[in-house]
């Protein structure tokens, strides 16, 4: 509890805000051509994760999205009825899920490319602004995890 009389920053004066709102933003305008595509969000987010570099362990894409393996599970289990991605335990280790793209999983790569063009025609940015945005963002993103004991920041792609 704060002993400021004035309340809470208001919301647009927040950072966390302005992240959270920007990225339902985002979503919205994705959400027509990924509803098109039989698509979630969440469920782009494992694709392209696995678009990016095929057959990972469940840890392993929960780890480069920030989700704990039981929010992955069921969305990997939508996916592979879907037919976009199969799953198989590792014969090494019974306790360790590989999940890999289908052929209908690596085709729908190709089909997911206006996703980047429906944000910079909706953000009116061009994709360098967007880029060095996006690299901030990532910083800021980095910095924060590595105060959060626990934690660790995505690994996906670095700049």
């Amino acid at each position: 509890m704060t002993d400021d009389p004035q309340g809470p920053v208001p919301l647009d004066d927040q950072i966390c805000y302005a992240i959270y709102s920007a990225g339902m933003a985002i979503q919205r305008v994705y959400k027509p051509l990924l509803d098109s595509l039989g698509l979630t969000y969440p469920q782009y987010l494992v694709l392209n994760v696995l678009w990016r570099e095929d057959r990972q362990t469940v840890g392993r894409i929960a780890d480069q999205l920030a989700l704990e393996s039981s929010t992955l599970t069921p969305l990997l289990k939508r996916l592979e009825a879907a037919g976009l991605v199969q799953r198989a335990r590792n014969p090494a280790d019974e306790r360790q899920v590989f999940v890999a793209l289908s052929e209908k999983g690596r085709a729908m790569k190709t089909r997911t490319g206006c996703l980047g063009e429906s944000l910079i025609a909706a953000s009116g940015q061009s994709p360098a602004a967007l880029g060095a945005l996006n690299a901030e963002i990532r910083s800021l993103r980095d910095a924060i995890y590595g105060h959060i004991e626990g934690w660790e920041a995505p690994r996906g792609r670095t700049p």
